[in-house]
C-alpha cells in the first residue's frame, strides 16, 4: 500500500450522538460524554484515572478554512473504582477549554472520537445528516444505524488502505499520509527537472507510468489508480521543489520575510487543489477516448455557461433539431461539498445532467436534494459501497455511464 493504511495514524475509534445532557449547559455543567462504555474496546480499562490529550474539531460540510480547533485534554476513568460489588462504569471528561467546540453541537448532532497511536485523542464533532459525518462513519467502519453508539479498534491486519478518497478525509483532519516513492519518479525528474510540467503531460505521464490498467475492461478501476499514480508523483516533486525553496529562506534586505513565507504556503496549499480538479478532467478524457466516445471538453452552452464533457458534441446541442434526449452532459468535481449546485445551470436542453466525483458517503439528505434537482451521480465503482444500501442502486459507475453516452 503505497499510503499505509489506517492502522498508521489510529488505534481506535467510536461514534455517537449527543444529547442535551452532554453540551447543553443550561441543562447539565458536568462536562463529560455519555453513553461511551463501549469505548473501552480502544480507550482501555484503566484502574486509575488517565488523561489524554485532546485536539477537539468542529467539521461541517462548509467550504470555510478556518475550522474551530481547540486543543485540551480528556479524563477516563471508572468512575464505581470504589465500589468493588459494582461493574466498572466508564466515563469520558471533557476540560473546560474544549468548550468553545464542544458548545457549537446541538443534541443530535455526531461526535467521533479517534486515538491516535501515542494514546492522544482527536475528538470530531458535526451537525446531523452532514456529509462529513458520514464520511467519518465509513472511515472508520462505524455505523450508528443499529445502535446509540459504535466503535472498534483499529488493527495492522484489518484497517483499510488508504486510497485517494480516504486521504481526502484525513486532510479535512490536517492528517497528510506519509507515502512512498513511486518506482517512476526518477524518471519524472529526469524529464521534467525540478519543476511542474504543464498538467496535462503530467497527466499522461502518469497514465504511461503504469502498467497493467485498462480503460477498456475497467474504466472505474483505471480511473482510480491514474489518479493515484499521479497524486503520488504530483507529491514526490511537491515535496523535492518545496524543500529546495525552504532551503534558501524568506529573507528581505536582511528582515524575515513573512508576507513572502505565507504567499509561497498558500500558493503549495493553491496549487495541490487545482492541480488535482485538472488531473481529474484530464484522466476522464483519456478513458473517454480509449472507449470511442463522442464528446466535447468544456463545450459552451447557453449564457456562456460551460459543460465540463458534452455529447456527442457542441454542435448537436446548439442543433434544435437535434433530439434533446440524445444529448448528455458530464460534470467533473473530485469532490461536491455545496458545489454540485453548479452543475445544475449548465447545459439547460439536457435531462437528467450528470456529475462524476470522488468523494465518498455524501450524505442521504444531499443524494435526495441532487436527484429532486434531476442531478444523477456517478463515481468509481468501488466507492459505492461508502454509501448506505438506499442510495446505491441509484448511482452509476464510470462503465455504465459510458454505456449511456455510447
Amino acid at each position: 500500500m503505497r499510503f499505509g493504511s489506517l492502522a498508521d495514524h489510529f488505534r481506535g475509534a467510536g461514534a455517537k450522538y449527543l444529547t442535551e445532557v452532554e453540551i447543553n449547559l443550561d441543562v447539565s455543567k458536568q462536562h463529560e460524554f455519555q453513553g461511551v462504555h463501549g469505548f473501552r474496546r480502544f480507550l482501555g480499562s484503566p484502574v486509575e484515572k488517565e488523561t489524554f490529550p485532546a485536539v477537539f474539531l468542529w467539521l461541517d460540510d462548509s467550504e470555510d478554512e478556518e475550522r474551530p480547533r481547540a486543543d485540551a485534554f480528556c479524563t477516563w476513568s471508572d468512575v464505581r473504582r470504589n465500589q468493588p460489588k459494582r461493574s466498572a462504569e466508564y466515563h469520558l471528561y471533557y476540560s473546560a477549554d474544549s468548550r468553545a467546540v464542544v458548545h457549537r453541537a446541538e443534541a443530535g448532532d455526531l461526535l467521533v472520537i479517534a486515538q491516535k497511536p501515542d494514546r492522544s485523542l482527536l475528538i470530531i464533532l458535526s451537525p446531523a445528516g452532514s456529509t462529513i459525518g458520514e464520511q467519518l462513519q465509513w472511515l472508520f467502519g462505524l455505523d450508528l444505524l443499529e445502535g446509540d453508539a459504535d466503535s472498534k479498534e483499529i488493527s495492522a491486519s484489518s484497517a483499510r488502505g488508504l486510497d485517494y478518497a480516504t486521504r481526502q478525509i484525513l486532510a479535512e483532519l490536517d492528517i497528510e499520509p506519509d507515502q512512498a516513492e513511486p518506482s517512476a519518479f526518477d524518471q519524472l525528474i529526469g524529464q521534467f527537472g525540478l519543476s511542474f510540467p504543464p498538467t496535462a503531460e503530467f497527466s499522461v505521464f502518469a497514465r504511461q507510468s503504469l502498467r497493467g490498467v485498462d480503460p477498456l475492461a475497467d474504466p472505474d478501476g483505471a480511473l482510480i489508480a491514474w489518479m493515484d499514480e499521479e497524486e503520488a508523483l504530483f507529491r514526490s516533486l511537491e515535496k523535492l521543489i518545496v524543500s529546495e525553496r525552504l532551503k534558501t529562506g524568506f529573507h528581505k534586505e536582511g528582515i524575515a520575510d513573512v508576507d513572502g513565507f505565507l504567499k509561497f504556503s498558500l500558493s503549495v496549499q493553491n496549487r495541490r487543489k487545482s492541480r488535482a480538479g485538472y488531473a481529474f478532467g484530464h484522466h476522464v478524457e483519456a478513458i473517454l477516448a480509449a472507449n470511442s466516445i463522442q464528446y466535447r471538453r468544456e463545450a459552451t452552452t447557453e449564457k456562456r455557461n460551460a459543460a465540463d464533457f458534452l455529447f456527442p458534441d457542441e454542435a448537436s446541442y446548439m442543433n434544435e433539431h437535434f433530439p434533446s434526449e440524445r444529448l448528455k452532459m458530464l460534470a467533473v468535481k473530485t469532490s461536491c461539498k455545496d458545489r454540485w449546485r453548479q452543475v445544475l445551470s449548465e447545459a439547460n436542453r439536457i435531462s437528467p445532467k450528470h456529475l462524476l466525483t470522488l468523494e465518498p458517503a455524501i450524505s442521504t439528505a444531499q443524494t435526495d436534494e441532487m436527484r429532486s434537482q434531476d442531478l444523477q451521480l456517478v463515481l468509481p465503482r468501488a466507492l459505492h459501497t461508502s454509501f448506505r444500501p438506499q442510495q446505491q442502486a441509484w448511482l452509476l459507475d464510470m462503465r455504465a455511464f459510458i454505456n449511456l453516452v455510447r
